[in-house]
């Protein structure tokens, strides 16, 4: 299993499928860069060091609309894939979101399983909401949003460039100018979603729901955790390692004058003080789906880890999405009806205040539509989806 560190969340999803699997089946080798060791904790696999690109790179790119990755860089991702595969001698290769697998699992003859989101299949139709580029901050967003449905198949043919050059340089076919179809070059393709939550439509045998990958980091409760009353209205919220962290004490302030407690996860990435009020709760990490389960609403930076752990719990998100990806999994959860997302630039104290309590309102419909997903959840559980279609695969 390759795992690409640009964030949390490619790391954790093969982590938590390659728990699932019984030891004595398989021998299981986890490539991935060790920045998140310390949160990761011991796990029983076997495992070789791999770089991917520093986070704040990744996210800078997001930012600005560029490509994540040039041809050197998949390049020398190519040769590392390579020389973990002579080592390890896989059967199969599971990957997630490392795009250099598309041409050395070819080169090294093995086949290829990709782990991603049912939003970024070419079977979906999604609509794309322009995320917070450059041009949003110039313009609004209503001009920014016309001239990204224009100019998005541009942008989509300039971000597959990259891996196209790498791949003619190997002797493998282009991939085309959709990025979906960069994202989902595998022979055979896991999305980590619901079908009845994002929908694709003619889905080819090779392409597979597995159902949402939970997972939580194993730490012990801070000492304020048992002083917080269960009976009072309590939010948890975490902008994650690639949300829009600069608007953190913009959401605090617009909270802390609610009758609420505000359970918060920063993952490191902004200290903060007591002035938000003696119902602010603070640590770097913590247990996200204890928190959830004590709290009524979730806010998070609209990705699909955290917005599963709520659904999965029956708490209804409210998203703050900066980059496409969070963009397309919270335009889903909202047509659902389980979530709404605001724009970082337009989460003011007041619209936060506001949009918080008729979400958190008894019986409301966002509280309804939640508990429908977590129904879903609870009958599609990748403990059981994807060992059976891991094996079936093989055999």
């Amino acid at each position: 299993m390759f795992a690409e560190a640009v964030t949390l969340a490619h790391v954790v999803r093969p982590l938590a499928l390659a728990s699932t699997l019984n030891p004595l089946d398989y021998a299981i080798c986890i490539a991935k860069d060790d920045r998140y060791d310390a949160l990761l904790g011991r796990h029983p696999f076997a495992s070789r060091q791999i770089r991917s690109i520093p986070t704040q790179d990744f996210l800078q790119a997001l930012a600005k609309g560029s490509p994540v990755y040039d041809v050197e860089t998949l390049e020398r991702y190519v040769q590392e894939d390579l020389e973990v595969m002579h080592e390890f001698d896989p059967d199969i290769v599971i990957g997630d979101f490392r795009l250099s697998l598309s041409v050395s699992c070819r080169l090294a003859k093995k086949p290829y399983i990709a782990i991603t989101n049912a939003y970024w299949s070419p079977y979906a139709q999604p609509r794309y909401t322009v995320p917070d580029l450059p041009m949003v901050g110039l313009f609004g967003s209503g001009v920014s949003q016309l001239i990204f449905d224009i100019t998005r198949p541009l942008a989509f043919a300039y971000h597959c460039h990259p891996l196209n050059r790498v791949r003619r340089r190997h002797g493998l076919r282009s991939l085309g100018h959709d990025l979906r179809r960069t994202y989902t070059d595998a022979d055979h393709v896991l999305y980590a979603d619901l079908p009845e939550l994002v929908t694709t439509h003619a889905l080819p045998p090779n392409h597979h729901y597995i159902g949402p990958v939970l997972w939580e980091p194993s730490m012990d409760l801070p000492d304020w955790w048992h002083t917080i009353p269960l009976d009072e209205k309590t939010l948890f919220i975490s902008l994650g390692s690639s949300g829009p962290v600069a608007y953190l004490p913009e959401i605090l302030a617009g909270l802390s004058s609610l009758p609420v407690h505000l359970l918060v996860a920063t993952a490191g990435r902004m200290p903060i003080d007591r002035v938000y009020g003696e119902r602010l709760h603070v640590a770097n990490y913590l247990p996200a789906a204890q928190a959830i389960a004590r709290s009524d609403l979730v806010i998070c930076n609209g990705g699909s880890p955290t917005s599963y752990l709520a659904l999965a719990a029956g708490r209804p998100v409210l998203g703050i999405p900066g980059n496409l990806d969070q963009f397309l999994n919270m335009r889903y959860l909202q047509d659902y009806g389980a979530g709404m997302m605001v724009r970082s630039e337009q989460a003011s104290a007041t619209a936060l205040a506001g949009l918080v309590m008729a979400m958190l309102a008894d019986e409301s419909p966002y509280c309804r539509s939640a508990r429908q997903i977590q129904t879903l959840c609870s009958k599609r559980r990748v403990e059981e989806s994807f060992p059976a279609l891991l094996a079936s695969l093989l055999s």
